[in-house]
């Protein structure tokens, strides 16, 4: 029996193939506290690349299947996590211990409030821990169905999609780029976390000038 730790990319693909991509991309989409200890970049990138990768592995990972079931993960998750959040949401946002859950639901309401549906809700798609929580705080706060619906599919679809081809292009451009996969892994986590850096100077800077 084939052991499987579902915060290692590497794993879940090993294991799972494209499924692996569609549940882990769905629970990291809207199952709230859940879905913040799981990968999402760092899964989406490497499939990619082993889609590409002319190295023999077992399951052989398929572009379109990962194509597919990761724009299916993040669209559904995306949809469900908004459920929760209209049937309850702020009672479990307030029930929960966890600061990192509180301080992404802040940041998740003042986006929405910054920037209105449909741009929050496709930049959210590209910012780690926030895109988990952005879909029930939408829900929360009672953004209404169908544009919620429309923005957050073209979020999935186009965060989905671009971290999957961009793997692929790699992969199948870079001999053995597989070989490099954790310090790849490594350099994608850093570019997803630079519009959380941003923000947080930029939060910074404006406590800053109103003090002064």
């Amino acid at each position: 029996m084939i052991a499987v730790n579902p915060l290692d990319s590497a794993s879940v693909l090993a294991a799972f193939g494209a499924l692996g991509v569609l549940v882990v991309i769905f629970a990291e989409s809207g199952l709230l506290v859940v879905g913040f200890f799981l990968p999402g970049d760092t899964l989406l990138f490497p499939a990619g690349v082993l889609c590409a990768s002319t190295a023999q592995q077992e399951p052989r990972l398929s572009l379109w299947q990962v194509l597919v079931c990761a724009a299916v993960g993040a669209v559904a998750g995306g949809q469900v996590g908004y459920l929760i959040g209209r049937h309850g949401g702020r009672a479990v946002l307030a029930r929960t211990s966890r600061r990192r859950v509180k301080e992404a639901a802040a940041r998740a309401e003042a986006l929405l409030a910054r920037y209105g549906y449909g741009k929050a809700l496709v930049i959210g798609r590209f910012v780690p821990v926030l895109r988990t929580v952005l879909h029930p705080v939408a829900g929360a706060l009672g953004v209404p169905v169908r544009p919620f619906t429309l923005w957050q599919a073209l979020g999935g679809v186009l965060w989905s999609q671009t971290l999957v081809l961009a793997g692929y292009t790699l992969g199948a451009s870079v001999p053995q780029v597989d070989d490099y996969l954790l310090p790849l892994v490594g350099v994608v986590v850093v570019v997803s976390l630079l519009p959380l850096l941003i923000e947080a100077w930029r939060s910074r800077r404006d406590r800053h000038r109103s003090s002064s």
